[in-house]
């Protein structure tokens, strides 16, 4: 039985070319009312003229919901406490957002009496698994309609559409580049960044500007921390909003936070990403630097492995899921005592910790120094280091017992007439 056309459907809208051609299409298609919704998680430039754009197109109406300190407080601070990075390498900028756009989605569309929404995700992209396992999570009565994956248009076809339809879009065969942007970071993609063996040229860049333009010497900064949470940046408090875009203009003025990946997307093909990550990049060195000091070895050897875990988690669209709140609870735990000032130095496209302090420092000058003021019992070592070594001791005489053993059989064996 076929399900009847959705009345009113709500769209994020991001005043990009996919959500752009998505309001005419959806109209055409399903003869249904449109309500733009453009959530703001610090994109800046991309939702200049959006709303006013999406009503010409044939939104019923457009709105834009500020969730910028929501997503940092919580979003990006979680993923900060467990040191997010996808294979090691991305901060996740686009997929921490994901979720809050898909859950204000759904609270829109519930409140608006809407019984369906949509997004511009394609058939082959990690998006479209973020948002849709999101909605069917929290709203699983909606109807959710991906415009650009049923009708598997291209760039170049989108583009075509919005000609002839009079559908008004910012995006042109001229510049073929797909960019998303939020506070923790833009992810670029399309055009030559597709080919990974082909340089990104430096036009891609934004917020970390000409390599030439960086400062030729480098500069100290001070990041302080409160339970895992920064609070401050060169020695000023700063709200949460206003320390992610001071870190990035810091941290970006120095060219830190390109990011150059071939990754392993969710639904199993590998692709080309180029990141501008700055203040992600730095703060998350800073974190790391800082645990190091305060949280014991066996912790941070376990808290590891929970990190990649909840990465991977964010990545594949397991926010709302159990598993990554109980990750989450146990990343709450680990950080009680992550408060300190870490010193980072900014220079040339790097970033690294070169000072670290906190009151719950586990790092002992007295045991550590191998000066006047040394007080570690060096006597007690010989005893130490014989239990420590005993497993291997018992082991490799068990080996090498066994081993003789095995040889003289086989001697044995060679001395009998007939033996193989």
């Amino acid at each position: 039985m076929t399900s009847p056309a959705p009345r009113h459907v709500v769209l994020a809208y991001s005043g990009g070319l996919d959500t752009s051609v998505a309001i005419r299409w959806i109209h055409e298609k399903y003869g249904s009312e449109v309500t733009a919704l453009s959530v703001d998680v610090g994109q800046e430039g991309e939702l200049t003229g959006a709303l006013d754009r999406a009503r010409r197109n044939g939104a019923r109406e457009a709105r834009l919901v500020d969730a910028k300190e929501t997503f940092v407080t919580e979003f990006l601070w979680p993923a900060l406490a467990a040191n997010a990075l996808y294979q090691g390498v991305y901060p996740l900028s686009t997929a921490l957002a994901r979720p809050l756009i898909a859950r204000t989605l759904a609270e829109t569309a519930i409140a608006l009496g809407a019984d369906a929404v949509a997004h511009g995700c394609t058939g082959k992209g990690n998006d479209q698994v973020r948002f849709d396992v999101a909605l069917q999570t929290l709203a699983p009565q909606l109807t959710i309609l991906a415009p650009v994956r049923e009708w598997n248009m291209n760039r170049e076809d989108e583009i075509r559409y919005a000609k002839d339809h009079g559908v008004e879009i910012r995006a042109t065969t001229e510049s073929p580049y797909s960019v998303d942007e939020n506070l923790w970071g833009r992810s670029i993609e399309g055009g030559r960044l597709e080919d990974p063996d082909a340089p990104p040229p430096e036009e891609i860049f934004d917020w970390t500007g000409h390599p030439s333009d960086w400062p030729k010497s480098p500069e100290e900064l001070e990041v302080e921390f409160e339970e895992g949470i920064p609070v401050a940046v060169g020695g000023k408090r700063l709200g949460p909003v206003d320390l992610v875009r001071e870190m990035n203009r810091r941290a970006g003025r120095h060219g830190v936070g390109r990011i150059d990946h071939v990754e392993d997307r969710v639904v199993g093909i590998k692709s080309r990403e180029n990141y501008e990550c700055p203040g992600a990049v730095a703060l998350l060195e800073a974190h790391r630097a800082l645990e190091t000091l305060v949280l014991p070895r066996e912790l941070q050897q376990f808290k590891a492995g929970v990190d990649r875990r909840f990465a991977d988690l964010v990545y594949e669209g397991g926010w709302f899921g159990p598993l990554r709140a109980a990750l989450s609870a146990f990343v709450d735990a680990t950080q009680s005592v992550v408060t300190g000032v870490v010193t980072l130095r900014l220079f040339q496209g790097s970033v690294r910790a070169v000072g670290r302090r906190s009151e719950f420092s586990l790092l002992s000058p007295e045991l550590a120094t191998y000066g006047t003021a040394d007080r570690f019992p060096h006597e007690y070592a010989v005893g130490f280091i014989h239990l420590y070594g005993l497993p291997n001791r018992l082991a490799h005489a068990k080996g090498a017992k066994s081993k003789a053993e095995r040889g003289r059989r086989g001697s044995a064996a060679r001395e009998v007439p007939g033996a193989a």
